[in-house]
This record gives C-alpha cells, structure tokens and sequence, in this order.
C-alpha cells in the first residue's frame, strides 16, 4: 500500500530529529513508500469549496543539519490525499480550532490524524474531566473566589493555564504562597479563558509519566524527571526522560479511557500520570515516541502506520 501524506505541522527544517515525533512519523512513512507533502498551518486555506494547502513534496533523512529536502512549492487540494496529520504545536488557540473546522470537511474520506472534531472538542486538560475518579482534584474556573476556596481546601495547588503547553505558565502554590491573587489577574489580563487548578502530587519529584496510546492501547511509557528545585517535569522545561515501565495503575487507567480514545478516531495519543493519577490526555501533538524506542527498542512509530494502513485498506 502507497498513501499520499501530507503533514500540518510547525517548520520541519528547525525541528529536533533525534526527539520530534513528527519527525519520526515522517520518517517511517517514507520507509514504508508513502510520499509526503508538508505545510504550515498559516498555509491551509479553504477556497470556493476546496480544502488547500501551499506547501512542498519533501524527502528526509536522520542527518543532523541535512534532514529535509523539498520539492517544487506547490498548491494542493488536500482531499486528494489519503491521510493528513494534524501536527501543530499548540496553544489551543482559535487558530488551531479553525484549522480543525476546515479538516473536518475532509475527513474521514481524507483519514486526518487525529480525527479534528474529537481533538477540538477533547483538548488535552478538558477531556481528563470526564474521568474524574482517575485524576487528583481539579478545577476549572476564571473566578478568583473559586479558585482561593479550592486552594483553602488542598492547600498544595499547581496553577495553570487551560490551554498551554510544554509548561509554560505553570505555577506550584504551596500552604503559605501568596501570589494568587497576582497571578490571576496576570492570567486574566492576558485572556479571556479559565484557568486550571490540581491539587499538588508530591510523586511528580519521581517523575511524570507519559504513556503512549495507539488506538487506544499502551505501547509503551518513558518517565520525565524534573530538574532539581523545579516542579515541571515536561521536557521544553528540561525534564530528563529516562526509562521506565507501565504498572497495573497505569494500565487500569489506559483500559478506563482507551475505549472513549479509540471510537473517537484519536490514534497517537499520549496521557500524562503522576503517581496514581491521570493528570492529561494529549490528543493535539503527543510526544515521546523516539525516547521510548531508544530505551525499549518500541517502534511506535510502525504501529502508528499499522493502524492507519488498516483503516485506509
């Protein structure tokens, strides 16, 4: 089977090749015969009742400098692809949400990877809500009353906000912290969006899991360490990813929301647990595959085009 891929995503010439997903997405594709056509998200535009996308035919390779080759700038209709990979970056902004809207008049006979409706509508802070009895205690709320009466309750919070990422404006606010007030009103000065609140997990010194999910079953896991003094573990904050292995925990929850992953068209997921506690569940741009091949020899990148080779059969 030969599929036409074209890939959303942010530039491919800047990207990491020994740590991007995408990257290693693209690559095994390549190895497996699809061809591949890359654009950036500014590049997608709907136009007189076609989806199009200005972009490049692209060739890659795992060398440090010299990773892409591109073709001939070309305009394409975007229909005429058999799967498209929506891969961008957030922040979960109304540009992303817009480049969902125009996908979706694609899909599903174009595949879009994941399936846009359910990633607009399943971001990765909000879909955990719906399993409330695998997660530590949230909120989610603009009001300052709200959020001051959950810290009075847990003491121990961490304060984010709804829809960044990479842990960025993520804030531990212990007993006697007193930069509530002042960090919601730098929030709210900023946007108009709610904020998140968790109560504090003291497991996250000893790492912050990520799971990999593929049809909405565990491939595997690798475990991010925070650096010393700091509480986020993610790895653009400079958390070390070391090996790691799924416990029954993990694998409880993974069976609790695999189904709900899997019927929803969300093929490369990646759920975060700190401790016993599910605390995300990234559908946008999920990462971790190529650490988890180094330390498992997992090629999670291959199940992924299984997967997807099986729909489009």
């Amino acid at each position: 089977m030969t599929l036409k891929v074209a890939l959303q995503m942010d530039p491919i010439g800047g990207v990491n090749i020994d740590a991007d997903s995408t990257f290693r997405i693209a690559l095994e594709a390549q190895a497996r015969g699809h061809s591949l056509f890359f654009y950036t998200p500014d590049k997608l535009a709907f136009v007189e009742g076609r989806v199009m996308a200005r972009g490049f035919p692209i060739q890659l390779r795992r060398e440090v400098g010299n990773h892409v080759s591109y073709g001939t700038e070309a305009e394409v209709d975007l229909a005429t692809f058999d799967v498209v990979w929506l891969r961008q970056d957030p922040p979960f902004d109304m540009g992303y949400i817009t480049t969902t809207h125009l996908l979706d008049m694609i899909h599903p006979k174009t595949l879009v990877v994941n399936d846009p409706f359910w990633v607009r509508n399943y971001p990765e802070k909000l879909l955990v809500l719906r399993f409330a009895d695998l997660t530590p205690p949230t909120a989610i709320a603009r009001d300052l009353a709200t959020i001051r009466a959950f810290k009075a309750r847990h003491g121990d919070i961490i304060l984010k906000p709804l829809y960044g990422n990479g842990g960025a404006g993520v804030f531990r606010l212990d007993e006697n912290d007193r930069n509530l007030a002042s960090l919601h009103e730098m929030f709210t000065a900023i946007n108009r969006e709610p904020l998140i609140v968790q109560k504090f997990i003291p497991a996250v010194s000893k790492g912050d899991k990520r799971v990999i999910l593929i049809n909405g079953e565990p491939v595997g896991a690798i475990n991010r360490v925070p650096q010393a003094g700091e509480t986020r573990s993610n790895m653009h904050a400079g958390g070390r990813p070391e090996k790691v292995g799924l416990t029954p925990r993990d694998l409880e929850i993974c069976a609790a929301i695999g189904p709900t992953l899997r019927d929803h068209g969300q093929i490369f997921v990646g759920i975060d647990i700190i401790g016993d506690y599910l605390t995300e569940i990234n559908v946008t741009s999920p990462t971790g595959i190529q650490e988890l091949e180094r330390f498992d020899g997992i090629n999670a990148a291959a199940k992924i085009w299984e997967a997807i080779e099986a729909i489009r059969a």
